[in-house]
């Protein structure tokens, strides 16, 4: 009798990567009709939040930071400028503890940083309160 040789998979595995990946996606599409909502608002806004972040981080082009530390910045940015309901400190706090998770070792404080160069300008501009 011939054995079945088992292949364990392991989280290294690009196989294994894929299906995660496409079990996430799959999950958000579950709730395309809230995310999605939240998600165009923020595509919407995109070339003013772009802005607001290459202004605070002139020496990073964004094409130069890590993807994910760029959608942490994204969605913070936009609940800084474009959000009333959430104070400022909560969506900074958010971003960073989010890139303590998912993020590099230098991406808390980098994002900190920049949020915090962001939230300083817009207070200046008046456009928080």
């Amino acid at each position: 009798m011939r054995q079945l040789q088992t292949v364990m998979k392991t989280v290294s595995d690009p196989r294994h990567k894929a299906r995660i990946k496409k079990v996430q996606s799959l999950f958000a599409y579950s709730f395309k009709d809230t995310s999605h909502s939240d998600i165009k608002e923020i595509v919407d806004k995109l070339p003013q939040i772009d802005a607001e972040i290459s202004a605070a981080a002139p020496e990073w082009p964004l094409s130069k930071i890590n993807k994910i530390d760029v959608a942490i910045l994204r969605v913070a940015t936009f609940e800084l400028l474009f959000s009333s309901d959430l104070p400022p400190k909560v969506a900074i706090d958010e971003a960073v503890e989010i890139a303590k998770t998912y993020g590099g070792e230098s991406s808390p404080s980098f994002v900190n940083g920049v949020l915090g160069s962001i939230l300083k300008t817009s207070f200046a501009k008046g456009q928080v309160s």
